[in-house]
């Protein structure tokens, strides 16, 4: 079934139930739409892309921040057999040009926060896009973009009723580009339906359970594990902003029952908690049963001081990547606490492998290139023949990641290939250092990354953010790193707050680009 079909029976069955609730606590609003309503302006969506000459194929921008508007404009878009094309709202002017260049795009639906960076991009994207349809406020309006109310209003609540196959191309999302360039990935209608049996296998959601979304919905992640209440008609919270006291609002206020938090935000959750800025008592989270993690290893410190304070959480972690339609090829499920650390077994109806540069499965317990196989797959690397080439062999993806497989079968992620460090002729995986110094007390975030060495070829380097109002010195790091094996320990000490981008991936380019002419220490 299409997942514009899905929203289509969600709208029979459960009608005026809430479907999507908006919560801004900046600005003290909330929003929210029934099913009906989100079917209605998904259908009014796809009539107004049809009647400015949007067609079955061609590719239409979504560039918004997360808001209430934000699916019923993406569901639109697929019910017109169009493309998706759903931007990181981080990107520059001119990488949101270069990706609507890539995608062709024929139409362009952005929000007021993208303003600027578009007028200056104007003249080159009136070279292929058509129409603009701006979301916001009527007073910022540009004047080359339609009303998002007024395209609306004029249209009916109707199915335009496009003819669209499960094998049809959907969507075409960017990678986050924390290893370069992003590239683009297309997904088919499979994709994105299998993504919703996916979830709802995984972490078992009714009908009345509620989904609070903090992560952007342009990346894979944060929708696909909505797919899992979207598909049994269960609410979801979009809250903008990650303060930990407006989640714990949300979570209380809302009846929230699955939260999925990037690593950044549960470590600020729990420091609110263990510095006394938050007060449990003044919550109601008795209906809080899940707390899930995912975009990036977890630190085992972290969900063992998170289970100290919430003991009857159910806890889980996803890997997964956008090339295999989001979360989830890689499931640690909730029965498996004894094996925190591990990012899990192989998801629902997925296969996986460890392998050697020449493709070849390494014996168990040896790190290699995780390979993965399922449904989820990408179709491609739209416009790049060669790197999908590289990527996708005899209907497996090779992932970029190291891994290994334990005796039980459960796969513990290394590093990414790229970000492996050898130094001396070792290798140095910075997952495990990282992991290893997210256990000290001060240290609140942490990032270690290979700079150039002209006696070792490459040195570890630890870029440290300190707990606010806490104090740390280089020198006690070291101390604190003899534990570690002495080729592991960080050679350079750097304290500074540490990048990620919105889906909480490390920025490790970005750190290597700031440090590469920084002089080696050998203190350690």
């Amino acid at each position: 079934m299409l997942i514009a079909e899905i929203l289509a029976r969600n709208a029979r069955m459960y009608a005026e139930k809430t479907a999507l609730v908006e919560r801004e606590p900046g600005k003290n609003k909330r929003r929210e739409i029934s099913w009906t309503e989100f079917d209605g302006q998904a259908n009014q969506v796809a009539q107004a892309l049809i009647a400015r000459g949007i067609k079955k194929g061609d590719r239409v921008v979504h560039l918004m921040t997360n808001c209430l508007e934000w699916l019923p404009v993406y569901f639109g878009i697929l019910r017109t057999g169009a493309w998706a094309v759903p931007l990181n709202f981080r990107f520059v002017a001119k990488t949101i040009l270069r990706c609507a260049e890539t995608a062709e795009a024929k139409a362009f639906i952005f929000g007021e926060e993208f303003i600027d960076r578009i007028n200056t991009i104007k003249s080159d994207l009136d070279k292929f896009v058509t129409t603009y349809i701006f979301v916001g406020p009527e007073a910022l309006r540009p004047d080359y973009a339609e009303p998002y109310a007024e395209v609306l209003a004029s249209q009916p609540k109707v199915d335009p009723a496009a003819k669209i196959s499960i094998t049809d191309e959907a969507a075409l999302y960017f990678t986050s580009g924390t290893t370069g360039t992003p590239k683009a990935t297309l997904l088919t209608h499979r994709n994105l339906e299998f993504s919703c049996f996916l979830e709802n296998q995984h972490h078992r959601q009714t009908h009345d359970d509620n989904f609070l979304c903090l992560p952007p919905l342009y990346h894979t992640g944060a929708k696909m594990h909505w797919f899992g209440n979207f598909i049994v008609g269960a609410p979801a919270v979009i809250l903008k902003g990650i303060d930990p006291q407006w989640i714990m609002e949300a979570v209380s206020e809302e009846k929230i029952t699955v939260v999925w938090l990037l690593v950044p935000w549960a470590l600020d959750i729990l420091f609110a908690i263990q510095s006394g800025a938050l007060k449990l008592k003044d919550y109601n989270l008795d209906q809080w049963r899940l707390m899930h993690i995912g975009a990036q290893p977890v630190p085992p410190s972290l969900i063992k001081e998170w289970k100290k304070i919430f003991p009857h959480h159910q806890y889980d972690t996803n890997y997964g990547l956008t090339e295999c339609s989001g979360p989830g090829c890689v499931h640690l499920g909730t029965e498996n606490m004894h094996k925190v650390g591990a990012i899990g077994l192989p998801g629902f109806d997925w296969e996986i492998k460890i392998v050697d540069d020449l493709l070849h499965s390494v014996e168990q317990g040896r790190p290699g290139e995780l390979m993965v196989k399922g449904p989820g797959v990408m179709q491609e690397y739209y416009k790049n023949p060669e790197a999908t080439q590289e990527t996708l062999v005899d209907g497996w993806l090779k992932t970029g990641d190291i891994a290994r497989q334990d005796e039980d079968g459960f796969i513990w992620l290394v590093d990414r290939k790229k970000d492996v460090i050898i130094t001396g002729g070792e290798n140095i995986y910075p997952v495990e250092i990282e992991d290893f110094l997210q256990t000290h007390p001060q240290i609140q975030d942490v990032a270690v990354i290979g700079l150039p060495s002209l006696r070792l070829g490459e040195i570890a380097t630890a870029v440290i953010q300190v707990k606010s109002g806490q104090k740390l010195t280089a020198e006690e790091v070291n101390e604190y790193c003899r534990e570690l094996a002495r080729f592991k320990r960080p050679r350079r000490i750097i304290f500074e707050d540490v990048p990620r981008n919105p889906t909480g991936k490390i920025e490790k380019p970005k750190l290597r680009k700031k440090y590469s002419g920084i002089t080696e220490s050998f203190s350690i």
